[in-house]
């Protein structure tokens, strides 16, 4: 068995040359290489945390949770067997230590002694059940594709072996061991995701409304919700029987939901709240000039993309969907509403993974819209195009993006869209569902590496809305799954890369810039590479 050290991560990342390695940026003005465990003292201040969510989460279950606010709520009120630290790096967190077989396929890990907030132990059977609950189709998970690396886990997912056939075994209460289709060299990385924290359950099986209350939920994390007030806020408290507590300095963490961006600012401005903008709330527009000098910002790896429902007329054709991605003045789009950062996406993975960086096509060719869009009506034997809708969730950012691409839409296609804006989870509900015709959406990466974004396209479900699949596509992810030498792995995910940019499901956008306020007191938020936070360190100094 071969043994590594946490801090060897990034090297056997190294493998794979597709990643762009480890990293964070931490509000933290000490030395980023420090350890967690040596924090400063948090001192006297009151240590509380308010912030902004700007909705409320679909779900605080981290088996369900797919949007950064959902996810972002699990985090703090679950823990994994790794989690990113302060310093930027991996350490074990619920995992005290583990070990990897010679075949890089096998993976043991060895559990330190932690609690559930109702008091039950943490064991490695939790661990399994939560996993195998994500990879049941009953459970819904769309998420589930995170778990492809796990033996047997995509084939159970498909019911075409039983759950119990899946490589994740607890061999007793503090070892578990897991088996991998294939060596990953992201598989660290991929347990310090929420996906894969594990769930109480006896909670879950006794409630299916768990996770939808403060009285109700149970977490095994630094905090414990107190409080949810649906549609309004939700409050953590320190949990005092967290492992780690030694390192948790807030007393109390507050989540207000509050939608509109200028409220957000004047509450900031007011003291009312210590954070104003990203990872999850969101800086007005009109004041991005005014605060500039003030503003810290991040590039994340994660795109801003709009979905068509490749299902329904007219966006059944290709050609149309092209012609409405080639009609798009991103760079417009990022100069006057986005602003601070934001590049012109040209394909739907960011920089740091992408795999043809000249991009799949160009922006704002108005010429080449109209050819397309010619071609695409002539095939389809219509003469112009129907009014179309644009779903997006409310935000005061997706509407000035849907509006101004609403106009060139009209301008450059010559055709009416009719804006409809709705509640985060009742967009998600409606594409679930396919009761729509475009639809905003993003994808930040929960590891860097291409997989990631491609393979949510390798099937119809989960977390493709677009009803767009096609098998050679899924054959060119399966070839890459199972491709050792990195530079045929790279070759094979180009292919998929660039048949997914010619067949259009989706048109990206932008690539993601956060962008936010904090007080000068605040110290020690992370927030990942990825552009996933995680308030576990925060302190007020």
């Amino acid at each position: 068995m071969k043994r590594f050290p946490i801090r060897s991560l990034c090297t056997i990342l190294l493998l794979s040359s597709v990643l762009a390695g480890c990293g964070v940026v931490s509000t933290n003005s000490s030395d980023s290489t420090s350890k967690p465990e040596k924090t400063a003292n948090a001192g006297t201040k009151e240590q509380k945390l308010r912030l902004n969510i700007k909705t409320e989460p679909p779900t605080a279950d981290p088996g369900l949770a797919q949007d950064a606010i959902s996810m972002a709520v699990a985090r703090s009120a679950f823990d994994g067997l790794f989690r990113l630290g302060e310093d930027g790096k991996l350490h074990e967190s619920v995992a005290e230590s583990y070990t990897i077989s010679d075949d890089l396929k096998t993976y043991t890990f060895k559990l330190r002694n932690s609690t559930w907030s109702n008091g039950d132990a943490v064991t490695a059977k939790d661990f399994e059940y939560a996993w195998k609950r994500v990879l049941d189709p009953k459970t819904g998970s769309e998420y589930d594709n995170q778990l492809s690396s796990i033996k047997n886990g995509q084939k159970a997912n498909a019911k075409e072996v039983t759950l119990d056939q899946v490589g994740v075994k607890a061999l007793d209460d503090k070892t578990l061991e897991v088996q991998l289709e294939n060596p990953t060299p992201f598989f660290l990385e991929l347990l310090s995701s929420v996906t894969y924290y594990p769930v109480n359950q006896k909670v879950v099986e006794a409630n299916e409304k768990w996770a939808n209350n403060a009285s109700t939920l149970v977490g095994n994390g630094p905090f414990i919700m107190k409080e949810w007030q649906h549609k309004s806020k939700i409050t953590f408290e320190k949990n005092p029987t967290y492992w780690d507590k030694a390192n948790v300095k807030l007393e109390k963490l507050e989540f207000n939901m509050i939608e509109d961006s200028t409220t957000e600012l004047s509450m900031y401005d007011n003291n009312e709240l210590d954070w104003s903008g990203s990872p999850l709330g969101d800086i007005p527009s009109d004041a991005i000039g005014a605060l500039k000098d003030k503003l810290h910002t991040q590039a994340t790896a994660g795109t801003y993309w709009y979905v068509f429902n490749t299902k329904k007329a007219p966006f059944n054709n290709k050609k149309i969907r092209q012609a409405f991605a080639y009609a798009i003045n991103r760079q417009a789009l990022i100069d006057n509403i986005v602003q601070t950062g934001g590049t012109a996406a040209l394909g739907i993975l960011p920089p740091s993974m992408s795999l043809n960086p000249s991009g799949y096509f160009t922006d704002n060719n108005i010429p080449k819209a109209k050819q397309l869009l010619a071609e695409g009506l002539k095939e389809e034997k219509l003469t112009k195009l129907p009014e179309i809708e644009l779903l997006y969730n409310t935000d005061e950012l997706h509407a000035k993006l849907a509006q101004a691409i609403q106009d060139q839409w009209r301008k450059t296609l010559n055709v009416e869209v009719k804006l409809k804006n709705m509640e985060l989870k009742v967009v998600r509900e409606a594409m679930k569902e396919g009761s729509f015709q475009i639809a905003r959406a993003s994808w930040i990466g929960d590891f860097n590496d291409p997989i990631n974004f491609l393979e949510v396209f390798k099937a119809e479900g989960g977390s493709n809305k677009s009803g767009w699949s096609n098998p050679t596509y899924t054959e060119l992810l399966a070839k890459s799954s199972a491709e050792g030498n990195q530079e045929k792995r790279r070759e094979l995910l180009k292919q998929a890369d660039t048949m997914l940019m010619n067949e259009m499901p989706v048109t990206p956008i932008y690539y993601y810039p956060y962008k936010w306020l904090q007080k000068d007191d605040v110290k020690g938020v992370v927030i990942d590479a990825l552009g996933f936070v995680d308030y576990k360190y925060d302190r007020r100094e």
